[in-house]
């Protein structure tokens, strides 16, 4: 398999978390988002959204979006499931992923800050106000989803789940643009377990190929 990806995008973070947790290998072919890439000719013809990843199978199928990613790999390669077996559990975990995958990124990605600083004319400290504002809401949120269940290792009971695959790119987004995150005890506790997790560690911007400091 082949996965485009950029160091810094929490999308393809998220994938390339689960495919560790796989241990499924994958040829790594970045994708330099700040230096806009995805706009050339050559990556607009892998995928009409010019996004980041884009997942080429091992049979040459070109899949886009993280969540969709993820949901194939889970069906294709079961083992470790990253969705619990019950309805209730997979509602659950889908709930979680999707607060941060659908109600924080989108207002926080790349493309959107640009756009708030070069065509609205939105100054740094507005942007940075906005990114910490969304991020502390989603977060918010999903620390109270934690609280309210049972004591648990990780997201959602005693093994990662994709809702864990989505929530470490974000803490590392929010520590980057030095968001609030006091009082996340259940939240930053699984941001530590998961941390410890060789899967999640190779998967981290600093171990990628294209990383800069």
């Amino acid at each position: 398999m082949k996965l485009y990806s950029y160091f810094r995008s929490s999308a393809s973070f998220r994938v390339r978390i689960a495919l560790n947790l796989k241990s499924l290998a994958y040829d790594y072919i970045p994708v330099h988002l700040n230096k806009s890439e995805q706009k050339t000719p050559e990556f607009a013809a892998l995928t009409s959204e010019q996004l980041l990843p884009v997942l080429e199978t091992d049979h040459g199928r070109r899949l886009t979006q993280s969540m969709a990613i993820i949901e194939y790999l889970d069906e294709t390669h079961p083992e470790p499931p990253l969705l619990p077996a019950d309805s209730l559990g997979r509602a659950r975990v889908r709930a979680l992923s999707q607060i941060i995958a659908c109600e924080v990124h989108p207002l926080n990605n790349l493309r959107v800050l640009k756009y708030l600083v070069k065509d609205l004319g939105v100054s740094d400290d507005a942007k940075n106000n906005w990114y910490k504002h969304w991020v502390r809401t989603g977060l918010n949120a999903f620390e109270a989803h934690l609280a309210a269940a049972p004591s648990s290792t990780y997201s959602h009971g005693e093994t990662p789940s994709l809702a864990d695959c989505c929530l470490i790119p974000q803490i590392f987004n929010a520590q980057r643009f030095d968001c609030d995150l006091s009082g996340l005890d259940r939240t930053m506790a699984v941001f530590q377990t998961c941390m410890k997790l060789e899967a999640f560690q190779k998967a981290q911007p600093s171990a990628c190929p294209d990383f800069e400091a």
